[in-house]
C-alpha cells in the first residue's frame, strides 16, 4: 500500500548523524550540503517507486550539484525482512545506476525515525541555512516512470532554493512504499 508524507514543515532543523556508506566510508549527513543546500532522499533498492524514478533521481542529484545542492540518499528499511535492501545490495544499485552522491546506511532506523521519515521515496530539501523548504515529490511518476517532459518538482523547487533561499509555497507530496520498520519490543 502506498504511504504519503507530510508536506512541508517550513524551517525545521534536522538533527545531524553519521552513517556507514556504500563507497566504505562513514558520512556526516549535513556535512554533504552543497553552499547553497541539501536533499536527502529515503529509498531503497526493492521499492517500485524507487525503481521507476532512480534514473531521475540520479540525474537530478547529479544537475543540482551544479546549482551547490548536495544530495544524500538514505536506506532505512529492515534488511531482514527485505534482503534486497541489504547493504552489499546497495552497492550494486549504486554501481549499476552511477550515484553522484553518498547512499547511506541507517541500519537501526535511528535517523528515518528522528526526521519522520514515511516512505520510499521521501525526499527533504533544505536551504543553506539547513531550515527544510521542501517535502514534495521527485515528479509526477507513481510505479511507472511518467513521461519525460513532466514537470521536475524537486529540481525546480531546489533551484527557487538555491537562488532565494525558499522553497515554493505549494508541494505535491511524494508517494511510495512505507519504510519497512523494525519490530520492535
Amino acid at each position: 500500500m502506498a504511504a504519503i508524507p507530510p508536506l512541508c514543515d517550513f524551517g525545521w532543523k534536522p538533527g545531524n548523524a553519521t552513517l556507514r556508506g556504500v563507497d566504505g566510508t562513514n558520512h556526516s549527513i549535513l556535512a554533504e550540503a552543497g553552499p547553497n543546500g541539501l536533499v536527502v532522499a529515503f529509498i531503497c533498492n526493492h521499492c517500485p517507486y524507487v525503481k521507476a524514478v532512480i534514473d531521475r533521481i540520479v540525474r537530478d542529484a547529479d544537475e543540482l550539484a551544479g546549482l551547490g545542492v548536495g544530495f544524500v540518499a538514505i536506506s532505512s528499511n529492515d534488511v531482514d525482512a527485505y534482503p534486497e535492501d541489504s547493504f552489499e545490495n546497495m552497492k550494486i544499485f549504486a554501481d549499476a545506476h552511477r550515484f553522484p552522491c553518498p547512499y547511506l546506511y541507517d541500519a537501526d532506523q535511528s535517523v528515518a525515525r528522528a526526521w519522520d521519515a514515511v516512505c520510499t521515496p521521501d525526499f527533504f530539501g533544505f536551504n543553506s541555512a539547513m531550515e527544510l523548504q521542501y517535502r514534495g515529490r521527485l515528479d509526477a511518476s507513481r510505479k511507472q516512470s511518467g513521461p519525460e517532459d513532466l514537470r521536475r518538482d524537486l529540481f525546480e523547487a531546489m533551484r527557487q532554493v538555491a537562488e532565494t533561499g525558499k522553497g515554493p509555497a505549494e508541494q505535491v507530496a511524494s508517494m511510495g512504499c512505507s519504510i519497512k520498520w523494525k519490530e520492535t519490543a
